[in-house]
């Protein structure tokens, strides 16, 4: 028989041998390049049985898809049951079906393995590289597929006799784990000192800090971690653990390299303790870490890596100390204490004992829990030691802003030393990076926002509903693999690769049946970003020994991942699928249900509008021509986008209503937000005053001076947005139901200018969330009747809500509404004067603020509702980026519910563009097995 899945790196073959053995079948198991390979001998019925437990029984990591079955003759002389040598090929029973097997992810340091490091009578006590058959590094250390020793980085550490007698020991737990080691024969840790960084500004120091910045006397005793400070984190909010308060030599850093764990360790909590910055190498790349409850060290690290106001994730010790600084329930501490331990964004208490600057103005904290052993040790006593170790850290990517992740050990001894006094580092090296997963939890489910470690490849199968048959071969073997059509045929499909999206990249490959999803790559701001992109698509393919045949990506012209796939693509150009398309088939594709009708809605900040139903365009001359010739149903054109200040095209979307029907590869716009001037391109993104200015002119409400967005515009600059709107000049239509969220943010006085993408969008969140959570006066309604069923008064996230439930709405003197027309255009003038005669009463900006969320809400049930009685659908989808609001999904979902329809969600890759790639592999997918992949 042959299992396939993520079945290899999880401890399924000594799982297997141990199924056996108990049961008394005789044969063996192995590895190949595709799958688990296995034969069994023995009476039917424990046959049966052993084929019953083989699934059901299968350890926690693993995942089986398929298990394929032939019957042989008996083989005498059988005798026992063993673990055989993996095979290169695809040689045995459905060689035909092989494929490239599931690499399985990174996973947390189990429970086992953790009581074994501070077990000092093991002797794998305080090893920072323990790890056994259920947990440890997996996809960030493997090479080449099967997966063994040698196919990873621990080839280079040879097993001990000791580690080697486990190994092979099948009632060991450590029976073939792959990256078994210990003290004697694993890797070695190292603290090593950077020579002090050349600043501008002069060094100070307050006795326990030694930093560089223009500090006044206010600040540095604010930073001071005396008990009694209350941005500290004192006796009174974390047991008794003071950080570097009164610790001897706690400001001592050493200042040559230290080896050894122990020595490393404490030299790396002593530097932390005397407010420096440390490189910390984790499992897919290096963190910058710095004490969490001092601003100054806080600020330091916000100017050298050039990340002005976007939020730090914050490890902490465990969960008492998680639940000092933000609210969290069952659900919240599930997710945080599963094998990926991801970063959770939760509601941040408002007495939490961290520096404001680590999420400046956000009323969420990113919080995430150690999952390795190095985690484990760093915040654990060293032996003998007397700094005191830390109970939670800031631990962010060590990059500067916009930049890929350091995980190269030569990349870092170039790049660190800008941005860390030192790095706590290990001669294990890291094959491909993977940043820090970080989700929202709803409902008792993920909500992703950035997929990455213990996640990472993710696979995602198309379902019956897509074409079903055997996988992509091997590149040795060909570069195509086969799909079954409905009639029962079978025809060529070619591996295909998505390249995905400008921001938050991420790419995919796909063989026709299953797609393998990529680590988060970053915003492809630069060519730093560009050779990581290329670097990780290389190792990628490498690993599945997949060639990629047919390149896929969004039909914007400016994106630097479309000019790269037409000059990978050879003679055959790209596929291109529009932006929000590939959003709606992403959520169908993560939920098996391609090839499902379904009234998709994508909102989010900027997508390239495109003509004709059909989505995926093609690419090279005469393309422009041919798309504008081409109209769909609804009579709009092809679209346009805009890149800096220069218009290209006919209109930016991004409040998009998209059907899609059995031909998930083809869509028909039924309906987006009405279109509004976007003035001057990138300067209004980064300037939301300026988007409420033309909402407002838009919507004929005069540019009054009480108004916020007005005031806050300087004379020359409302001078020169009024002629970019009277001329069109620099200016393009835009449906963004991102820009329209940035607008009113502005015009509600919220946020004017941002520093990162979606900051007003979040701040606008935020301020709704005071409304929905806070009774009106006199109100006696409990929390839990606040919030409403399904959320918790621990989880932050309110449930959605009606209009008479946020105090004071019943005072507005007009009804906050957005219309929807006959042609499902959503034209939000009524609510913005709805909004600017509620400012004028005086309605608190909380209340507005949730107001203008129920009617977006209101908005897309009213649009979903009639097209689906018009079209006869009742599956509804909520996708993009804007969607990442709890309170908009959850008020969208509340009410499709009760309207009837069954709406999809996103659980496996996120709403943003990180979930793009998944969503153009599909298209092509189902265009390749069409045979509409050429221009037509």
């Amino acid at each position: 028989m042959r299992v396939e899945g993520v079945v290899q790196g999880v401890g399924f073959r000594p799982f297997v041998h141990r199924l056996a053995t108990a049961l008394g079948v005789d044969g063996f198991v192995g590895n190949d390049s595709g799958s688990v390979f296995i034969e069994v001998q023995g009476s039917p019925a424990t046959v049966a049985q052993f084929l019953r437990r083989l699934r059901g029984d299968a350890p926690a990591p693993a995942r089986v898809t398929t298990v394929r079955v032939d019957d042989a003759p008996p083989v005498t002389g059988e005798a026992g049951f063993r673990i055989v040598a993996s095979r290169d090929g695809c040689e045995g029973v459905h060689a035909a079906h092989t494929v490239g097997a599931v690499v399985p992810p990174d996973t947390a340091v189990c429970d086992d393995c953790v009581r074994e490091l501070f077990d000092p009578a093991d002797r794998r006590y305080r090893h920072p590289f323990i790890t056994c058959t259920a947990c440890g590094p997996r996809f960030t250390i493997i090479r080449s597929l099967p997966y063994d020793r040698a196919a990873t980085t621990m080839a280079g550490f040879p097993m001990c006799s000791a580690c080697a007698a486990e190994y092979h020991d099948p009632a060991d737990r450590r029976f073939h784990a792959q990256p078994v080691c210990c003290p004697d024969c694993g890797p070695r840790l190292s603290f090593v000192p950077f020579t002090p960084l050349a600043c501008s500004a002069p060094a100070v120091a307050d006795g326990h800090h030694s930093v560089t910045g223009p500090w006044d006397a206010a600040e540095l005793e604010a930073a001071r971690p005396a008990a009694s400070n209350s941005a500290g984190i004192g006796p009174e909010a974390i047991g008794a653990e003071v950080i570097g308060a009164g610790v001897p030599g706690a400001a001592e850093t050493p200042e040559a390299e230290v080896t050894g764990s122990d020595g490393a360790l404490a030299a790396a909590q002593r530097a932390l303790a005397d407010g420096r910055v440390v490189a910390v190498k984790g499992i897919g790349g290096y963190h910058l870490a710095c004490r969490a409850d001092s601003p100054v060290a806080v600020r330091l690290l916000r100017e050298r890596k050039a990340r002005v106001g976007k939020a730090f994730a914050v490890m902490v010790r465990d969960l008492d100390v998680a639940r000092r600084l933000a609210e969290i329930g069952p659900a919240e501490a599930a997710v945080l204490r599963g094998p990926a331990r991801p970063i959770v964004l939760l509601r941040r208490r408002a007495d939490a004992p961290v520096a404001a600057d680590v999420a400046p103005g956000n009323p969420l904290i990113g919080l995430l829990l150690p999952y390795s052993p190095l985690h484990h040790l760093l915040f654990a006593q060293v032996p003998g030691a007397a700094v005191v170790p830390p109970a939670c850290v800031v631990l962010t990517s060590a990059n500067l802003a916009d930049e890929p992740i350091c995980f190269d050990d030569t990349d870092a001894r170039g790049r660190l030393p800008a941005l860390a006094d030192a790095m706590l580092t290990h001669d294990r090296p890291i094959l491909l990076p993977c940043d820090d997963s970080v989700v929202r939890v709803v409902d008792g489910r993920e909500l992703p926002i950035r997929r990455s470690r213990g996640h990472t490849p993710l696979l995602v199968e198309f379902g019956r509903t897509a074409p079903v048959g055997s996988r992509g071969r091997p590149a040795s073997a060909g570069r195509v693999g086969r799909v079954a059509d409905q009639d029962g045929s079978r025809r060529p499909v070619e591996v295909v690769l998505a390249v995905g999206g400008e921001l938050k990249n991420t790419f995919c490959v796909t063989d026709g049946e299953r797609a393998f999803c990529s680590a988060h790559v970053g915003d492809m701001g630069g060519l730093a970003a560009l050779r990581a992109f290329e670097r990780s698509v290389e190792q990628f393919t490498a690993v599945y020994a997949m060639r990629p045949a047919r390149l896929v990506a969004d039909a914007h012209p400016g994106y630097s991942t479309r000019r790269w796939a037409e000059r990978h693509a050879g003679d055959r150009p790209p596929l291109l699928v529009q932006h929000h398309h590939a959003h709606v088939v992403s959520l169908l594709a993560e939920h098996g249900r391609l090839g499902e009708p379904i009234i998709g809605v994508a909102f989010d900040g900027t997508g390239y509008g495109i003509g004709g139903t059909d989505s995926a365009v093609p690419s090279g001359a005469g393309r422009d021509a041919l798309s504008r010739d081409r109209a769909s149903r609804d009579g709009v054109l092809r679209g346009g986008v805009l890149r800096g200040d220069e218009v290209r095209g006919d209109e930016v979307w991004g409040g998009e209503v998209l059907l899609l029907g059995a031909d998930s590869h083809r869509f028909t716009r039924v309906g987006h937000l009405r279109a509004v001037p976007l003035p001057g391109g990138d300067a209004a993104v980064r300037n939301p005053c300026r988007m409420a200015l033309s909402h407002l002119a838009a919507a004929g409400i005069p540019w009054a001076p009480d108004l916020p967005a007005v005031a806050a515009c300087r004379p020359a600059e409302l001078a020169a947005v009024r002629s970019q709107l009277d001329s069109g000049i620099g200016c393009v239509p835009c449906t963004s139901m991102g820009r329209l969220f940035d607008a009113v943010s502005a015009l509600l006085g919220i946020c004017h200018r941002v520093e990162y993408e979606g900051q007003a969008a979040i701040a606008l969140e935020a301020a709704a969330l005071e409304a929905v959570t806070v009774p009106a006066a006199g109100a006696a309604a409990s929390q839990e009747a606040r919030l409403g069923s399904g959320a918790g008064p621990a989880s932050g996230i309110p449930a959605a809500v009606g209009m008479s439930k946020v105090p004071g709405i019943s005072g507005l003197t007009v009804a906050p509404r957005l219309t929807v027309g006959a042609d499902g255009v959503l034209d939000p003038a009524p609510l913005l004067r709805a909004l600017v005669a509620g400012l004028r009463d005086g309605v608190p900006v909380a209340v507005l603020a949730a107001a203008f969320h129920e009617a977006v809400a209101d908005a897309v049930a009213e649009v979903v509702t009639r097209v689906g009685r018009q079209r006869g659908v009742s599956l509804a989808g909520l996708t993009g980026g804007v969607f990442q609001n709890v309170l908009l999904l959850r008020a969208c979902q509340e009410r499709l519910r009760t309207a009837g329809f069954d709406t999809l969600v996103h659980h496996l890759v996120p709403p943003n563009d990180g979930g793009l790639a998944l969503g153009q592999a599909a298209v092509a997918v189902l265009r390749l097995r069409a045979g509409d992949d050429e221009e037509r």
